[in-house]
């Protein structure tokens, strides 16, 4: 894998302020480019049709497909091209009780940037399904399966069929884990190689182009060099809220990836899959969860399966975190994964700034220019032909603007080793602010200064963050060879209304409770109940002595406390554990950013101002109200004077995240549920 260096008609699309959220999800089937124009339904059924199993002539059963890189020194004349039927005599299935990174076992090719990232994304289900889609071995089963990739600002559907290269019975790329007949990972290896050329093309590349590919998002650069803390707060809060986190080796001493003595790969990409503060000697440590495309080939030092340091931590979790497996899954400290990592990525719809720690309702407005084209020509006329223009309004903390270029990568020339075009952001000053659309070539004199940033720079995506105070910008392309085509993604981060905002309450325990680490576990543990869980009576106490301050009639009472309890309690036992808790934990801080954003005054909040919170919040995506209920959530949460306090905030929206959920899952059509009586009292008696 390589390790990254530290003029059609302009159709600009402007999308509003978004938070952020999930990756986006692919689009409805007819806003989705069919690759090479095969359409799969028709392709599918005209083979069911004839009875007979699909051949792709566009991505042959041939040495072409594979490519010249990967055939040196093969034994072609053992190379056969067979579908998983004929491999094994067990049945083959595409997934078999849902798709996990444990399915996939790299094979000859170096495409770990891709299956780090691909690993990533089976943490994200539902983001995969849409990806994956429905298809299955035993169900309309033609020899043809399809894949969506995000290319360039819009989502491609590839097809391909499911013949694999093989020597004998060994896959020669990615094959099922042993004892697996689940050909997803296969199969969709094989798509991407066909996207991209041919198997070569996949055989080393760039962790951050996979990431992109997969979800359409930008890649944030974590700092290495910040503190271990810093390090899982940031991871933690990216899994948590579904963003895809890789991250890879540097180069050893060769240009192949070799085992080290301390177990990990040179020059090879991990997908990171968690973080924890954990229990160890009088104190915490921190430590993060990785795990190797190879399947196996885990780390040997500290805090490796079966190593001394699990054996000697009391952390009441450790049967949850720790299983010791020879599954390519493995534990390491946050300061020994600095010392051997070169790189960690994020990826989210929207850019994450790590400034000032990971804030989740960080919101942005994107720009986007689509099908846009530099040439070498344009970029060196006096004019600067090319020219995207756009505004801060307000000054913001941190890194305030994330400028990203995207070539779609078929249209790369493959001897290319440097990214086909580069790019300035000038400042407008005031002498040049009446031109509302182009600058004049005056503007560019040689002497003016460009925005400085951080940036990286892979094969098909260029993206630099900057800090800029409000005025003005302009984004200036300009090309290495003749004509570039590509993607222009602008976000702007949107001011944080309420960071020097006071209320009549405060978090005590902000930093600690924002990032979950040793702060919010003994705060549990302090207040929990001979290891069993904290009930309302212990949680009304901790709310209101740990968490708020302000006036007696703003604090949770009692009764409020009971049905937070019953609304997040999974296991229905009356008490929270501690992941009950740490989910209600990361609500309330939630619920006290959008208090805080939407509020007239300090500590005040109008019922009328229900419906922006709903639009605000988070965990409500996807939930919608009607006007009627509204207005009777307003009656039922606000008092004689139309305010609603914070615990009432709280209480309403755990309580319409839950019933959404509750309906989600009791409805089979998505329209309506049949529930016997018992159902129903159970369900609005108790939760």
């Amino acid at each position: 894998m390589h390790l990254q260096r530290t003029q059609k008609e302009r159709i600009p699309d402007i999308s509003p302020e978004i938070a952020m959220a999930h990756n986006p999800e692919p689009p409805p089937e007819t806003s989705v480019v069919k690759f090479k124009n095969q359409d799969f339904r028709t392709l599918r059924d005209r083979c069911l049709n004839r009875g007979q199993l699909f051949i792709d002539d566009t991505f042959p059963a041939e040495a072409s497909s594979i490519g010249q890189k990967l055939l040196k020194g093969k034994h072609l004349s053992k190379l056969e091209w067979k579908r998983p039927q004929d491999l094994s005599e067990d049945p083959p299935h595409f997934i078999l009780k849902g798709a996990s990174r444990f399915d996939i076992q790299q094979g000859r090719a170096g495409d770990c940037w891709f299956l780090a990232a691909l690993g990533s994304l089976t943490q994200n289900p539902k983001c995969l399904q849409k990806i994956l889609m429905d298809q299955s071995y035993s169900h309309q089963y033609a020899g043809i399966f399809r894949f969506r990739f995000w290319q360039c600002g819009q989502w491609v559907e590839v097809v391909v069929d499911d013949r694999l290269p093989v020597i004998g019975k060994n896959f020669l790329f990615v094959h099922p884990r042993r004892g697996n007949q689940e050909f997803w990972p296969c199969l969709m290896e094989k798509a991407y190689a066909k996207l991209l050329g041919s198997y070569s093309q996949i055989h080393y590349g760039y962790l951050p182009d996979a990431l992109v590919d997969l979800t359409g998002g930008v890649v944030t650069i974590v700092n290495l060099h910040s503190s271990p803390s810093e390090i899982l707060t940031a991871v933690k809060t990216a899994v948590k809220a579904g963003s895809m986190v890789a991250c890879a080796t540097p180069k050893g001493l060769t240009d192949e990836s070799e085992v080290m003595e301390n177990g990990l790969v040179s020059q090879h990409a991990y997908t990171v899959t968690g973080a924890e503060q954990i229990q160890y000697q009088r104190g915490w440590e921190e430590i993060i969860r990785l795990w190797n495309p190879w399947g196996n080939t885990e780390w040997k030092g500290r805090w490796r399966d079966g190593s001394q340091e699990w054996e000697e931590t009391h952390d009441p979790r450790k049967s949850q975190l720790y299983e010791n497996k020879d599954d390519g899954e493995f534990w390491m400290s946050c300061q020994d994964f600095q010392e051997n990592f070169s790189c960690l990525f994020i990826c989210n719809q929207v850019p994450i700034t790590l400034d000032h720690g990971v804030t989740p309702s960080e919101r942005w407005r994107q720009m986007m220019f689509k099908n846009q084209v530099v040439s070498r020509n344009m970029a060196g006329g006096h004019g600067r032909d090319i020219q995207y223009l756009f505004g801060v309004q307000e000054p913001t903390d941190g890194n305030n603007v994330v400028v990203a270029f995207t070539i779609m990568s078929q249209s790369l020339k493959t001897e290319e080793e440097i990214f086909p075009l580069q790019f300035q952001v000038f400042k407008v000053n005031s002498q040049f602010q009446k031109f509302q659309e182009r600058l004049p070539p005056a503007f560019f004199s040689p002497f003016r200064n460009a925005a400085q940033g951080i940036d990286y720079v892979s094969k098909c995506n260029f993206t630099r963050s900057f800090h800029l105070s409000p005025g003005t910008y302009v984004v200036v392309p300009s090309a290495h060879r003749k004509e570039v085509e590509f993607l222009l993604r602008i976000f702007l981060k949107m001011p944080d209304k309420d960071r020097n905002v006071s209320s009549s309450f405060n978090l005590r325990a902000l930093k600690g409770s924002l990032s979950e680490n040793g702060s919010q576990k003994s705060i549990f543990y302090r207040y929990v109940d001979r290891g069993l869980g904290i009930d309302a009576t212990q949680l009304q106490r901790l709310l209101n002595q740990e968490f708020l301050i302000g006036s007696p009639e703003d604090t949770f009472s009692l009764d409020q406390c009971q049905s937070i309890v019953a609304l997040m309690d999974v296991k229905v036992n009356g008490r929270l554990d501690q992941d009950e808790f740490a989910r209600l934990w990361s609500r309330l801080i939630h619920c006290q950013h959008i208090f805080q954003n939407i509020q007239r005054s300090p500590g005040v909040l109008l019922g009328a101002d229900l419906w922006k919170v709903i639009e605000s919040t988070d965990f409500l995506s996807g939930v919608f109200i009607s006007n009627e209920l509204l207005s009777l959530m307003t009656l039922r949460y606000s008092d004689n004077s139309g305010q609603v306090s914070f615990p009432s905030l709280v209480c309403f929206l755990i309580r319409l995240e839950t019933m959404a959920k509750a309906f989600r899952n009791l409805s089979k059509d998505g329209k309506g549920v049949y529930l016997t009586e018992m159902e129903w009292m159970n369900l609005v008696m108790y939760g």
